[in-house]
């Protein structure tokens, strides 16, 4: 267990007070506190908070409460309606499991670095908008939380170095929530690249849905019961409109998101980069052309055709189409990856076994489940922190390839951009005061 275990067996008696101070009812022993055959102890258990419970939140928060090695305490967010959802839903889940009338427990926060002081919680997992990814996963670093962070990482190269450092320096355990490592089909897929069953790679293909355009700019009131300014955080001020915190502007603003080139694409690279054995590295060069939107809300890239090379002379192309594939091409045939589906040349390949002797991937059915089990025994999860920096960086440098209009050049080992200092000045952004990283 981590080093704030014993919080988790003095949590029922210490969270009485916190909870009746925030005029919530106090927390009841129940004979599930104590375990069940099927729920360990509460002391055996890791607690779980929430940061950020709109659409990926919620589907996240829905994983986390079947995993009953864990125990979600706790729920923040900007709009007050999705807290009050989201703890309802915790209370009436504990309540259902506990065969009990009502239960009270779910604390709620606005202000995540409230929630990060409770001593008492031992992991996030933060489902935010992207601009809020790494300086939430910061904080939660320096306070000793473990921490699942949605994909893509962050909208920053230089914060997602920092954030490298502080979970390192720290000892948290990392996840990046690129559920598609938790797939079968995608680790069969792997596996057979890895273990050279189209003999040796030399291209890949990687697809991933285009962007949208469009989106009012229109300025209107800030909605009752939410809280416009923290929801901002580090990125520039600009005014609200109806389509800027919806699930498409949180997506497709560029102060906020890299836009589906990171978003979704964050997907399909990961599954290369696996397949590739390349968790510890980047391609070295970048060009390629794309469409910015240059009417409404709605500013990143739409359509993109980018050409990556890696060092070891590997050849990548990466573009926006429908869907998300991951296609690996070899000397001796071809292996597609998407969603729930693996496709391979020969067909063969779909029979092949994995013997004893060959590489086998970390078998995961749920990547929630695989981080909580991490969080118990200290191993590394399937996705840690240096394999999400180097999948996050292909997103980051072809975009700054087509903004720019010019070939990229990276340093996978000092992790700069290579003759080009204006191209290395948007590997940073600026943080809008009082944030910093």
């Amino acid at each position: 267990m981590k080093k704030n275990s014993m919080s988790r067996r003095n949590f029922l008696v210490r969270s009485t007070g916190a909870l009746a101070g925030m005029g919530a009812a106090p927390y009841v022993i129940t004979s599930t506190a104590l375990g069940t055959s099927k729920i360990p102890p509460a002391s055996e258990r890791v607690t779980i908070a929430h940061i950020g419970v709109g659409g990926q939140g919620s589907g996240l928060l829905g994983n986390f409460l079947g995993i009953a090695e864990c125990q979600s305490v706790a729920v923040c967010d900007c709009f007050q309606s999705r807290r009050e959802k989201s703890a309802r839903q915790i209370d009436e889940h504990y309540a259902s499991r506990a065969d009990k009338a009502s239960y009270k427990g779910c604390r709620m926060f606005r202000d995540f670095r409230e929630l990060l002081a409770c001593s008492d919680i031992d992991g996030v997992v933060v489902a935010t908008p992207d601009h809020w990814h790494v300086p939430i996963a910061l904080a939660a670093a320096r306070a000793g939380k473990d921490m699942y962070v949605e994909k893509p990482l962050g909208i920053s190269l230089e914060w997602n170095k920092a954030l490298r450092d502080a979970v390192n320096r720290y000892g948290v355990v990392f996840q990046y929530g690129t559920q598609q490592r938790s797939s079968y089909p995608c680790r069969f897929g792997c596996e057979l690249v890895r273990n050279g069953r189209i003999g040796k790679v030399h291209t890949l293909h990687v697809i991933a849905p285009s962007g949208l355009a469009g989106g009012s700019t229109k300025p209107v009131p800030i909605p009752e019961g939410f809280d416009y300014d923290r929801w901002l955080g580090p990125a520039p001020w600009s005014p609200y409109t109806a389509d800027r915190c919806t699930s498409e502007g949180t997506w497709h603003v560029y102060d906020n998101a890299l836009g589906f080139i990171a978003g979704w694409g964050a997907h399909p690279l990961d599954i290369a980069q696996w397949g590739n054995k390349s968790d510890h590295t980047s391609p070295v060069e970048y060009e390629g052309t794309g469409t910015i939107p240059t009417e409404g809300l709605f500013n990143t890239l739409t359509n993109w055709q980018v050409r990556c090379r890696y060092a070891d002379g590997v050849e990548m192309t990466f573009c926006d189409g429908p869907g998300d594939l991951t296609r690996f091409m070899g000397t001796e045939g071809w292996v597609n990856v998407r969603r729930g589906e693996v496709d391979a040349e020969p067909k063969s390949l779909l029979k092949s076994i994995i013997r004893p002797e060959e590489e086998h991937l970390v078998a995961s059915e749920l990547h929630a489940q695989n981080f909580v089990d991490c969080m118990r025994s200290r191993a590394q999860t399937l996705n840690p922190i240096e394999s999400a920096i180097r999948s996050d960086a292909i997103s980051h440098l072809s975009d700054i390839a087509i903004r720019t209009g010019r070939k990229i050049q990276w340093d996978p080992v000092l992790e700069v951009i290579v003759g080009d200092p204006e191209a290395a000045r948007m590997a940073h952004r600026p943080m809008r005061e009082p944030w910093y990283l």
